[in-house]
């Protein structure tokens, strides 16, 4: 893997950190350039990661390439601008490497890949019946009543399926995502979101707008009385065993960016991966040598991994389906058939990335520091390579369908632009 540099380079803001050359030392120091609440990991001890021998060296594993060619996953790697790249299977760390000295104790920002965790935050909220999934935003944020957000519900919060028109183009200064990017240091969140308008009606095709998840965040905390620092370090971090204290990066106002503010070690990404595997649970050695301790409702997870005939044509009928036939978008999470079954995914801008193979039980963890916000090619290489290694990993020969259904828990993000200190997708 190549070595990027450890050191800050000069100029390095918070409306310069994800650009090159500054993304490199950014990525691991977003608290020295913008405001930070911790994510607790508390005083609880950290689920173990126990090592093992992978049964073939997985950096020779060789694969085709997006662009036709032949290459292996040391290629992709080197590739890709890799920060960190960790590999787990069947609860065994069977890889791990670091792109320069010191990284394996530092949190990386992780942009969007914070979707996914508010998300898991929502399907507690909704357990515990704090949260109604059918209720219109209004509901929860009167501030969002008179706003294109008001009528929209939960549930289109979660599949970003409201009709408020939101441009997420992050190359294009003007559009939403950066204008909001600005608003962060400008007015805070709690100014911008209710600016926004309706254009079409709620419910209706999949597109992707990270506003969505800002709203979802927003009625979270008002819900609960509790804000999303606190939420994620009592209802995720903790119980999954986390490390390391993660932490969220803020508006001016102090508010979390719930859809991109966090940054966490790699370490715990897997930790959280891991726990997506097992259908929420996580080991509870304290109780007995076999007992699990729920973090997430398992049928959170299976209504997220089962799709039917409308959450396929909503995002059959956005632009990304292009980019993912045959996958969709639930409750903050990305879906897409792999030759291993389908995957979750946890994905945030600049090569952010939380694989869940769960036929195979394997995740893989990638930060990076990609120049661009988004890229084709590079999204396509990743995902190759981490089917590569699941398939390599994982068992074979098993109807994908059957494996999925013998699993607890299934059913069969972008670069911004502009001045400001924001880490999303």
């Amino acid at each position: 893997m190549p070595k990027p540099s450890s050191d800050r380079v000069p100029g390095t803001s918070g409306s310069t950190w994800l650009d090159a050359p500054h993304s490199a030392w950014a990525v691991w120091h977003l608290d020295e350039l913008a405001p930070t609440v911790p994510v607790a990991a508390g005083p609880g001890p950290a689920r173990p990661l126990p090592t093992a021998e992978p049964p073939t060296s997985l950096e020779e594993l060789a694969l085709t390439r997006y662009d036709g060619s032949e290459g292996s996953v040391r290629d992709v790697l080197d590739g890709t601008d890799t920060d960190a790249f960790l590999v787990v299977h069947d609860g065994a760390l069977v890889h791990e490497e670091y792109g320069h000295e010191g990284a394996k104790s530092g949190r990386h920002a992780v942009l969007s890949v914070t979707k996914s965790v508010v998300s898991c935050v929502v399907g507690v909220l909704a357990e515990r019946g704090d949260l109604d999934l059918s209720a219109p935003v209004r509901t929860y944020v009167s501030e969002l009543a008179d706003g294109g957000y008001g009528d929209a519900t939960v549930r289109n919060l979660l599949d970003m399926r409201s009709g408020v028109r939101f441009v997420e183009h992050y190359t294009d200064p003007d559009s939403d995502i950066n204008q909001m990017d600005r608003r962060l240091v400008d007015v805070g969140l709690r100014a911008y979101l209710p600016t926004l308008v309706q254009e079409r009606p709620h419910g209706g095709a999949f597109l992707y707008r990270s506003s969505e998840t800002d709203v979802l965040g927003w009625v979270c905390e008002k819900a609960s009385g509790v804000p999303m620092q606190t939420l994620m370090s009592e209802i995720i971090w903790q119980p999954m065993g986390a490390e390391r204290d993660g932490y969220l990066s803020c508006d001016v106002t102090g508010m979390a960016i719930h859809d991109g503010g966090l940054a966490a070690s790699p370490r715990d990404l897997a930790r959280f991966g891991m726990m997506l595997v097992d259908g929420g649970g996580v080991p509870d050695p304290a109780s007995g040598p076999d007992a699990v301790r729920t973090v997430v409702p398992s049928r959170w997870l299976r209504d997220s991994w089962g799709v039917d005939s409308d959450i396929r044509s909503a995002f059959a009928e956005s632009p990304t389906e292009l980019a993912y036939p045959g996958g969709w978008y639930r409750n903050q999470f990305w879906f897409r058939p792999s030759p291993n079954g389908h995957v979750m995914l946890c994905r945030g801008i600049h090569g952010q990335l939380i694989y869940v193979s769960r036929r195979t039980r394997t995740v893989c963890v990638k930060v990076s520091h990609w120049p661009m916000p988004v890229a084709i090619e590079r999204t396509q290489d990743t995902l190759r390579m981490c089917d590569t290694i699941a398939g390599a990993l994982g068992s074979r020969g098993r109807d994908a369908d059957d494996a999925d259904r013998g699993v607890p828990g299934i059913a069969a993000g972008t670069r911004r632009g502009g001045p400001s200190t924001r880490h999303p997708d």
